[in-house]
């Protein structure tokens, strides 16, 4: 009978340690709660990445270590093929404990776990919202695949003993969607009237143009027939536009004509009164040798009068036109045409 007692006895202490252990462990770490994971770049093997782990639910009691281990599995398991994370640290931006700056980066040998601690120990200021930063991190090599983040805190820099929080968030690598599209090149080129009172290269303007007229006025030996247009462009032609200008012949009545002025495209020359004369003149600054009402002859050839190098949105030009005749001019009604053309340049 009494070896039976002894034996009951025994059994009901096997019975109470088990109980013993299991209150244990369910005192010994809290669960945290809305973990995430971020990433600052998602793509499989991108380097310098900086995970961003939160958390809610955070015991406000001290702790000494914060443990992270990077796995193909919830518990357990193995380093994600291709990760790299001897590089880690933690990043100011960290506020699961109050002072980042305080804590150490234990060996980073094994990858995929870090752990971070502090001798001294710090609680964590609230419960929610609570975020530990890491920088340096490789990104795994594989795509669409399950990942996971195993976070444990503790009150012991052995980083085992004493837990105080954990929690498992998953993540995933994914390689991006590729993105293409077609903008359509564009251009467009308007002709716009400048009338008297203002100037075109220094001089006034005589007479108003329109939008499809070079109206000269009524030309004497001693007043010559000033008028302009206002040339602009929007284009995305990645290397800008070119306007160039030409006419179909010197301007005629009959069998009478108005000469050439005398300056040409490279050296173009003040227009004076009393000489028979028909040119243009650009505002152009990429055409300095026109400054200061300075002209140059029409030819049947295209001639660069304004000119872009890069994309703009309504870019504006004024060129002029004028003419002089001599005292010995035929009177009539003088004609000819001159074409402007804009092309733009991809």
């Amino acid at each position: 009978m009494k070896t039976k007692k002894i034996l009951g006895l025994a059994i009901v202490l096997v019975l109470a340690g088990g109980l013993f252990l299991g209150l244990a462990q369910v005192v010994k770490a809290a669960v945290l709660s809305g973990g995430s994971l971020s990433l600052s770049d998602g793509k499989p093997s991108s380097t310098a990445v900086t995970y961003t782990a939160d958390f809610d639910n955070v015991t406000t009691s001290a702790i000494k270590c914060i443990k992270l281990v990077f796995s193909n599995a919830a518990t357990g398991g193995s380093l994600p093929t291709g990760m790299v994370t001897s590089g880690a640290a933690l990043d100011a931006a960290t506020d699961f404990i109050p002072t980042s700056g305080s804590w150490s980066i234990g060996s980073t040998a094994v990858e995929g776990t870090l752990t971070f601690t502090y001798d001294t120990g710090e609680a964590p200021e609230q419960s929610t919202d609570r975020t530990v930063v890491l920088t340096g991190i490789t990104n795994g090599s594989a795509a669409n695949t399950t990942y996971y983040l195993q976070f444990n805190t503790y009150n012991n820099t052995d980083c085992s003993s004493d837990g105080v929080d954990n929690g498992t968030v998953a993540f995933i690598y994914t390689a991006g969607q590729a993105v293409s599209l077609t903008v359509d090149p564009s251009i467009t080129f308007t002709v716009n009237a400048v009338g008297v009172g203002q100037s075109v290269n220094g001089a006034p303007v005589t007479v108003a143009s329109t939008s499809t007229t070079i109206p000269l006025g009524t030309v004497t030996n001693s007043a010559n027939g000033t008028t302009a247009h206002d040339l602009t462009v929007t284009t995305n032609a990645e290397s800008g536009y070119t306007i160039y200008t030409k006419y179909t012949g010197v301007p005629t009545y009959g069998g009478a004509t108005i000469t050439d002025w005398t300056g040409d495209h490279a050296s173009p020359t003040v227009m004076g009164t009393g000489t028979e004369a028909f040119g243009y003149t650009t505002e152009d600054t990429d055409y300095v040798q026109f400054q200061t009402d300075k002209y140059s002859k029409f030819t049947t050839t295209n001639a660069e009068i304004a000119k872009a190098i890069a994309a703009v949105s309504a870019e504006t030009t004024r060129v002029g036109y004028e003419a002089a005749i001599s005292g010995t001019t035929e009177a009539g009604n003088y004609t000819t045409t001159v074409i402007l053309t804009c092309t733009p340049m991809y």
